[in-house]
C-alpha cells in the first residue's frame, strides 16, 4: 500500500512538472526565423514609399503655351482729303484766233492775248475748248499753256465761278444794268453782254447759287461775313479802292470788287471785259478788306 502511495505521488510530481514547462513555453516570444536573404530583410524607410516603374506610354505633362501679349491696337492715320483741281489755259501768242469749233475752218468769234487765261473745259484733238463771251470757243493747243488751281469743297461756290467762265470777254461798261434790284427784283435793260465789276459779281452769285447781293461795291461790302486776308478762299470777294477813291474815307473809299480763285489770282472786270488774271502789286497796295457769301 505504502508503495501504491509513492507511486501516486510520482505520477502527480511529474504531470505537475510536464503543465508548468507547457506554460512556460506559451509564454515566451518565440525567435525571428533565420534570414534567408535579402528579399526577406526589413527594408529602409525610402522603400516604404511605393515607386511606381517608368512607363513609356505614360504622356509627360502637356506643357503650355504661353499666352501671347495683345498687341497694341495702332493709332488710325488720318485719311488725306481728296484734292480736286480746275485747269485752266493761258495764251502764249498773241492775237492768238478763238474759234466756234476745233479747227481752222471754224469762224473766228474773239481774239486772246498773251497771257490771258480761260477756264479749259475739254479737248478736241489739238484744240482746247473754253468760254468767250457767253459761248463756247477752242484754241489751238500750240498757242496755251496750261495751270490749275485747287477747288473749293463747296459745291455753290464752284457754281458761281464757273458762271463767271461764260462771260470771260465780255465789255466793261461802268453803271451797267443790274440783273436785279438788291432784292431780287429782276431789271428792265439788263444784258449779259456788259458789265461793270459789282454787276458781274451780283449775277455770278445769283446764278450760281441764288445768293443776293446788292448793287454797288459800297453797298455790297457791307455784306456777307469779313474774311481776314490771311484767310482767303477760293470764292470771296475782295473789295478794293481805286486811284480816284483812294484819298476819300470810310465805305466810300471802295470802289473795286474781283472773286478770288486762290493762288493769288481773280476773276473781275475793270476798264476793258471780264478776265482772270494775277493780281498785281499795285492793285494789292488799294486792298481793303474780303467779305465771304457762301
Amino acid at each position: 500500500m505504502k508503495k501504491i502511495h509513492s507511486f501516486l505521488a510520482l505520477i502527480l510530481a511529474l504531470s505537475f512538472s510536464a503543465s508548468s514547462m507547457g506554460l512556460a513555453a506559451c509564454q515566451e516570444t518565440p525567435s525571428p526565423p533565420p534570414s534567408l536573404g535579402v528579399e526577406n530583410s526589413s527594408p529602409s524607410p525610402e522603400e516604404n514609399e511605393p515607386v511606381s516603374p517608368p512607363n513609356s506610354e505614360s504622356p509627360s505633362p502637356e506643357l503650355q503655351e504661353p499666352t501671347p501679349s495683345p498687341s497694341p491696337t495702332p493709332t488710325p492715320t488720318p485719311s488725306t482729303p481728296t484734292v480736286h483741281y480746275s485747269q485752266y489755259i493761258r495764251c502764249t501768242g498773241n492775237s492768238v484766233n478763238l474759234r466756234s469749233g476745233a479747227g481752222t475752218g471754224y469762224a473766228v468769234i474773239g481774239a486772246a492775248e498773251k497771257n490771258e487765261t480761260y477756264a479749259l473745259v475739254g479737248k478736241v484733238g489739238e484744240w482746247y475748248q473754253t468760254y468767250y463771251r457767253g459761248k463756247t470757243a477752242y484754241i489751238s493747243a500750240s498757242y496755251v499753256a496750261l495751270l490749275k488751281l485747287e477747288k473749293s469743297t463747296n459745291e455753290k461756290t464752284e457754281q458761281v465761278i464757273s458762271e463767271g467762265y461764260k462771260l470771260l470777254g465780255v465789255p466793261y461798261v461802268y453803271g451797267a444794268v443790274r440783273f436785279h434790284d438788291g432784292k431780287g427784283n429782276l431789271l428792265k435793260g439788263f444784258t449779259a453782254q456788259k458789265f461793270d465789276c459789282s454787276s458781274l459779281v451780283q449775277y455770278m452769285f445769283y446764278q450760281g447759287a441764288g445768293t443776293l447781293l446788292d448793287v454797288t461795291t459800297r453797298t455790297q461790302v457791307k455784306q456777307g461775313k469779313y474774311v481776314p486776308k490771311s484767310d482767303l478762299q477760293r470764292g470771296d470777294c475782295l473789295y478794293f479802292t481805286n486811284e480816284s477813291r483812294q484819298h476819300l474815307s470810310g465805305v466810300e473809299r471802295v470802289g473795286h470788287v474781283a472773286v478770288y480763285l486762290g493762288n493769288n489770282y481773280i476773276l473781275h472786270t475793270a476798264s476793258d471785259y471780264a478776265r482772270i488774271e494775277q493780281i498785281s502789286a499795285q492793285r494789292w497796295k488799294y486792298y481793303i478788306e474780303a467779305r465771304r457769301f457762301l
